[in-house]
């Protein structure tokens, strides 16, 4: 039976602070501060548990190598080299799995299999040397190739950040939808990230059909406002839109296609005036899981810098208050990920699919949950500061924390 599985990653033991995503409010204001990474992989445990405990299926991506050896063997590293792009080699933003790729469930793709696009990255040098890994992880975890195709990247020359400007519509998780691609341009101080050509190359290559398809513009506002990612100012879920009115470069054209497209639509297009741009990327409202709980009616988690706004709280209540399709909101813990940029939608990449078809290894359990958190208690760093990143014995550490947990997990193989 098709259904959603939110596939978290879980939170790499070289989780620090170099600020370096410009763009990235938040992991800018933070750079150089001391991370927690044992803090970290907890918090994103506690929230994935605490998914599988609302009965939703629940999955998880294991860290990639780190620091990157082979990263820095292209980059002929030295001592004299820019402490940058030593510390992208070292970068744990893997954890945010809604960069990994662009997913297209199979009722929508033309081969009636489960699409997935490596995402590229090349946006950011510290995530470019990622997709290598994380495709290796992909083609493990969905190698069922009778329900997957599992992509490489797309070229190079178009920037591709996946699901995190990606959004769906459908009247159920498991029925044929509509695939919503946001790109951006570069028209202010911050780059936009997510090249339109990429995005229309991803959806020629799912075999998407061309009438159940929408590229909409990203506002130059919102990618000035921090909005790095579409995922900052909008969710979707089934029928439901949450989103920010000033999401889009022409709104009101947008709101009309998405209506056009899907009829049974829902959009919540929130007012500036009661939530501003900038204190909507400031608490990362819309960085949320909207999901579908079991016994009927949507859920909205949320990180708790958002419960904490005042303008959030109020609109919440009266948004839960109104008996609309959103009828819980749950506030999780994930500081760590938040101060870095990252709440709990980029934390997850979304999968419908049916269970039994997936590499059980990477669906989280009671048993598995036990040994990733005797494993992050055991061997994660308790802190990082940056002026640690370059320490051989850190690296070594590092190491061998990621060892313990893939031979916890079974996944070997990932080593």
């Amino acid at each position: 039976m098709l259904t959603e599985i939110n596939f978290d990653g879980v939170v790499g033991p070289s989780h620090n602070y170099a600020g370096l995503s410009p763009g990235n409010l938040a992991a800018t204001a933070h750079a150089g501060d001391v991370s927690f990474p044992r803090a970290a992989a907890l918090q994103g445990l506690e929230k994935m548990l605490g998914n599988r405990a609302l009965g939703l299926a629940q999955g998880f991506f294991v860290p990639l190598p780190r620091p990157n050896a082979l990263w820095l063997e292209q980059l002929s590293a030295d001592a004299g080299m820019d402490p940058a792009l030593l510390a992208g080699a070292w970068s744990a933003s893997a954890m945010w799995t809604a960069n990994a790729a662009t997913v297209s469930p199979a009722p929508d793709t033309a081969d009636g299999r489960c699409h997935l696009t490596v995402a590229n990255l090349v946006s950011m040098p510290h995530r470019a040397h990622e997709w290598p890994d994380t495709l290796r992880q992909l083609r493990l975890a969905f190698a069922d190739e009778r329900h997957f195709a599992v992509h490489g990247p797309v070229p190079p020359c178009f920037g591709d950040e996946g699901a995190a400007n990606h959004m769906r519509l459908a009247s159920g998780h498991g029925a044929p939808g509509v695939e919503i691609f946001v790109y951006g341009r570069t028209r202010g101080r911050f780059p936009a990230r997510q090249n339109e050509q990429a995005s229309r190359l991803v959806a020629r290559r799912h075999g998407l059909a061309p009438d159940r398809v929408l590229f909409l513009e990203q506002s130059a506002e919102a990618i000035a406002a921090g909005a790095f990612h579409n995922d900052v100012v909008a969710v979707a879920n089934e029928n439901v839109v949450l989103a920010h009115e000033r999401t889009f470069a022409d709104p009101a054209r947008a709101w009309e296609a998405i209506a056009e497209a899907h009829p049974e639509v829902q959009i919540v297009a929130v007012p500036d005036n009661v939530l501003s741009l900038e204190e909507a990327v400031r608490c990362y409202l819309f960085n949320a899981q909207l999901v579908t709980l079991p016994e009927g009616g949507q859920a909205l988690v949320i990180p708790d810098e958002a419960w904490g706004s005042l303008p959030v709280r109020r609109f919440l209540d009266a948004l839960v208050a109104s008996n609309g399709p959103i009828r819980r909101v749950l506030a999780a813990n994930v500081r760590q990920s938040m101060a870095n940029g990252g709440g709990p939608a980029c934390l997850r990449l979304r999968v419908v699919a049916d269970p039994v078809t997936v590499d059980p290894r990477f669906l989280l359990d009671d048993r598995k949950g036990d040994a990733i958190r005797a494993v992050v208690e055991r061997h994660w760093p308790e802190q990082i500061d940056p002026a640690d990143i370059g320490s051989s014995t850190l690296a070594a550490s590092i190491n061998a924390a990621r060892a313990a947990l893939l031979d916890a997990l079974d996944l070997t193989e990932l080593a």
